[in-house]
């Protein structure tokens, strides 16, 4: 009985103590983000665990935010297979159906004839990486100049330029030109190589799960993603814990990524204050010095005169939420038709539609139109709520003996109490009946 006792004991315990983790990362092949019309590339999310419920999904140079498969993309399990052409030049990145987003990556398909090959995803320290400046005729090999952050750093005759060990300062924006043009700018991110000893990581069950503790988000205030010229936007990285090392990033229409602070914006302590242009138009984030990635918001700035104020972070099934048609001059409530996903859905004469309680079925690509004009588009992202369900109330509708049963089964700590007392009991009614005799 003792024996069984334990057995029970160390069963539960280790029922109780499991744990799982869950997480994204978009990977790319060939690696690199700038690439010729009608080449491919493969975008896959590698997920931590169950990958169902995981998409590619992009924003494109023109506004248009949509998952793979829908007008663009052929998937192929966990893959996103892509030809492409100039206008699929944007940010692309893996999305859960609850809003969780991988490491984003920003690929560009010129209109012109020379590109650089450099990474699309980040670099560890300590790497040899090779940039290449390719020209789409005969000769690729062209004698190419290479610029960092606008400066000449290098010119090769091989139109490739090697750094054997790259550190944290090769980070940054990198162009080539040749004879036959120039390259688009891209960002190379390089992330220090960080691995704790192995004596000192804990247990892999005492990590709390990935999807309980994201580590940062973006707020955006006001919340929307459309403004007019000279309207203000504040955007901040919510870090839980340690907000060091964190910064607001953007990646503009124009494909030139920075950080805040740098030719835009106004850093005010964890928030970044930007008073927008239409040339600020573009996807913002918050980024570590390790290259990890918060969600993302697309914000335009139009340059018409009408705006759809539509939510910019993710809104939650249930919610109640309000889109509005703004014309810049007066009046500002004009007569406004709403489309979503390029069909008309309502006309309101206040210029505003409400949706009482917005289900998943309510995400899509909105816009609405004027007798001043038509906004730009915006996509509103609606996410699932993960309740954790109550604890059920037994119903005490079995027999006793039953009931006796299931308890001592589920709890070997009443089982044991239960035998001592007993025995408890037995030796002292043995003991009454010495002393009677």
């Amino acid at each position: 009985m003792e024996r069984a006792c334990l057995q029970l004991l160390l069963l539960s315990t280790l029922v109780y103590c499991s744990l799982g983790q869950g997480g994204a990362s978009l990977s790319v092949s060939p690696d690199r983000s700038q690439f010729f019309e009608f080449e491919s590339v493969s975008l896959s999310c590698e997920v931590q665990g169950k990958s169902a419920g995981w998409r590619v999904k992009r924003y494109t140079v023109s506004g248009e935010s949509s998952d793979c498969g829908r007008k663009w993309g052929k998937p192929e399990g966990s893959s996103c297979n892509v030809s492409l052409i100039k206008s699929y030049s944007g940010v692309y990145w893996c999305e859960s159906g609850s809003g969780e987003h991988s490491n984003s990556v920003n690929i560009t398909v010129p209109a012109g004839a020379v590109i650089l090959e450099s990474p699309a995803l980040p670099v560890t320290e300590g790497v040899s990486v090779t940039l290449r400046c390719r020209y789409q005729g005969t000769l690729s090999n062209h004698t190419a100049d290479f610029y960092k952050d606008g400066s000449l750093i290098r010119t090769e005759t091989t139109g490739e330029m090697t750094i054997p060990a790259v550190s944290e300062s090769d980070e940054g924006l990198y162009k080539c030109t040749n004879s036959e043009g120039e390259s688009p700018e891209s960002w190379m991110t390089v992330t220090a190589s960080l691995s704790p000893p192995a004596s000192l990581s804990p247990p892999a069950s005492l990590s709390p799960p990935a999807s309980l503790s994201p580590p940062v988000s973006l707020s955006v205030s006001p919340d929307r993603s459309q403004f007019f010229e000279f309207e203000r936007v504040s955007l901040s990285c919510e870090v839980q814990g340690n907000s060091a090392g964190w910064r607001v990033v953007r990646n503009t229409e124009r494909g030139n990524v920075s950080e805040c602070n740098i030719d835009w914006g106004k850093q005010q302590g964890s928030s970044c204050i930007v008073s927008l242009k239409p040339s600020d138009s573009g996807e913002y984030w918050c980024e570590s010095g390790s290259g990890e990635h918060s969600n993302a918001v697309n914000i335009t700035v139009s340059a018409g005169a009408v705006i759809l104020e539509s939510p910019a972070l993710p809104v939650t099934e249930g919610d109640y939420v309000t889109l509005r048609c703004r014309y810049q001059g007066t009046p500002s409530d004009l007569t406004a038709d709403f489309y979503k996903d390029g069909s008309l859905i309502r006309t309101e004469t206040t210029g505003e539609m409400t949706i009482p309680a917005v289900s998943k079925s309510d995400e899509g690509l909105y816009k609405c139109n004027t007798s001043e004009g038509e906004s730009p588009e915006s996509w509103m992202t609606v996410t699932v709520p993960t309740s954790i369900p109550s604890p059920a109330v037994p119903v005490l509708s079995m027999s006793l003996p039953r009931l006796l049963c299931s308890l001592l089964v589920g709890s070997p700590y009443l089982l044991v109490t239960i035998i001592l007392l007993v025995k408890g009991c037995r030796s002292r009614a043995q003991g009454d009946r010495v002393e009677e005799e």
